[in-house]
Protein backbone atom coordinates (compact mmCIF):
# COMPACT_ATOMS: atom_id res chain seq x y z
CA UNK A 1 0.00 0.00 0.00
CA UNK A 2 1.43 3.35 -1.04
CA UNK A 3 1.53 6.11 1.57
CA UNK A 4 0.41 9.57 0.57
CA UNK A 5 1.84 12.77 1.94
CA UNK A 6 -0.03 16.03 2.64
CA UNK A 7 1.47 17.77 -0.40
CA UNK A 8 0.40 14.82 -2.59
CA UNK A 9 -3.15 15.28 -1.35
CA UNK A 10 -3.04 18.99 -2.16
CA UNK A 11 -1.68 18.20 -5.61
CA UNK A 12 -4.69 15.95 -6.23
CA UNK A 13 -7.02 18.75 -5.07
CA UNK A 14 -5.51 21.33 -7.45
CA UNK A 15 -8.16 22.94 -9.71
CA UNK A 16 -10.91 21.53 -7.49
CA UNK A 17 -13.04 23.36 -4.93
CA UNK A 18 -11.76 23.17 -1.37
CA UNK A 19 -12.72 24.54 2.06
CA UNK A 20 -9.95 26.19 4.05
CA UNK A 21 -10.61 26.65 7.78
CA UNK A 22 -8.54 29.33 9.49
CA UNK A 23 -7.45 30.03 13.06
CA UNK A 24 -9.64 33.16 13.16
CA UNK A 25 -12.82 31.03 12.68
CA UNK A 26 -13.25 32.04 9.04
CA UNK A 27 -13.71 29.55 6.23
CA UNK A 28 -12.71 30.22 2.64
CA UNK A 29 -14.22 28.18 -0.18
CA UNK A 30 -12.69 28.35 -3.63
CA UNK A 31 -10.80 26.55 -6.36
CA UNK A 32 -7.28 25.57 -5.27
CA UNK A 33 -4.90 27.05 -7.84
CA UNK A 34 -1.49 26.86 -6.16
CA UNK A 35 0.35 26.00 -2.95
CA UNK A 36 3.90 25.69 -1.67
CA UNK A 37 5.83 23.68 0.91
CA UNK A 38 4.66 26.06 3.67
CA UNK A 39 1.02 25.30 2.72
CA UNK A 40 0.53 28.90 1.59
CA UNK A 41 -2.38 28.58 -0.85
CA UNK A 42 -3.97 30.56 -3.67
CA UNK A 43 -7.72 30.18 -4.20
CA UNK A 44 -9.67 31.35 -7.25
CA UNK A 45 -13.30 32.55 -7.00
CA UNK A 46 -12.99 32.48 -3.21
CA UNK A 47 -15.85 33.16 -0.82
CA UNK A 48 -15.49 34.05 2.86
CA UNK A 49 -17.81 32.31 5.33
CA UNK A 50 -18.30 32.91 9.05
CA UNK A 51 -20.60 30.88 11.30
CA UNK A 52 -21.86 29.00 8.25
CA UNK A 53 -22.99 32.15 6.43
CA UNK A 54 -21.52 33.67 3.28
CA UNK A 55 -19.97 37.01 4.24
CA UNK A 56 -18.41 38.13 0.96
CA UNK A 57 -17.08 37.03 -2.42
CA UNK A 58 -13.39 37.78 -2.79
CA UNK A 59 -12.16 36.46 -6.13
CA UNK A 60 -8.48 35.45 -6.01
CA UNK A 61 -6.93 35.20 -2.55
CA UNK A 62 -3.57 34.24 -1.04
CA UNK A 63 -3.74 32.55 2.38
CA UNK A 64 -0.66 32.16 4.58
CA UNK A 65 -0.08 28.58 5.60
CA UNK A 66 0.49 29.43 9.27
CA UNK A 67 -3.14 30.63 9.56
CA UNK A 68 -4.66 27.41 8.16
CA UNK A 69 -6.14 24.71 10.39
CA UNK A 70 -7.56 22.36 7.72
CA UNK A 71 -8.01 22.06 3.96
CA UNK A 72 -10.73 19.70 2.77
CA UNK A 73 -12.76 18.98 -0.38
CA UNK A 74 -15.88 21.12 -0.71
Amino acid sequence: MEQSRPLDMLNQARNNTVMVDLKNNLRYVGKLKAFDIHINVVLEDAEEHKDGELKRKLGNVFIRGDTIITISPA
